[in-house]
C-alpha cells in the first residue's frame, strides 16, 4: 500500500482546490460518496462544509468516521 501522496483538483462553492491524500484514501472517499448515491466531488464540497481544520485532514477524519461505523454495524 503506497503512502504517497496524490493531489486532486476539486470545486467547492465554485473555487478550486486542491486535495492531498494517500491512494487508500481516496478509495475509500470514492466508496463512501458511492454508497451514499453521491459524486466525489459532492462528498468533498459536504466535508468542507462541515471542517474546522484542514480539508486534507477532514476527509481523513471521514474515513476514519466511516470505517468505524462499518465496523461496529458488523
Amino acid at each position: 500500500m503506497s503512502a504517497r501522496l496524490r493531489k486532486r483538483s476539486v470545486t467547492i462553492a465554485g473555487h478550486r482546490t486542491s486535495v492531498s491524500l494517500e491512494p487508500a484514501f481516496w478509495t475509500e472517499l470514492k466508496e463512501i460518496a458511492a454508497g451514499r448515491g453521491l459524486s466525489l466531488a459532492a462528498l468533498i464540497e459536504e466535508i468542507d462544509r462541515g471542517r474546522s481544520g484542514n480539508l486534507s485532514s477532514a476527509a481523513r477524519l471521514c474515513v476514519l468516521a466511516a470505517l468505524k461505523r462499518r465496523s461496529a454495524e458488523t
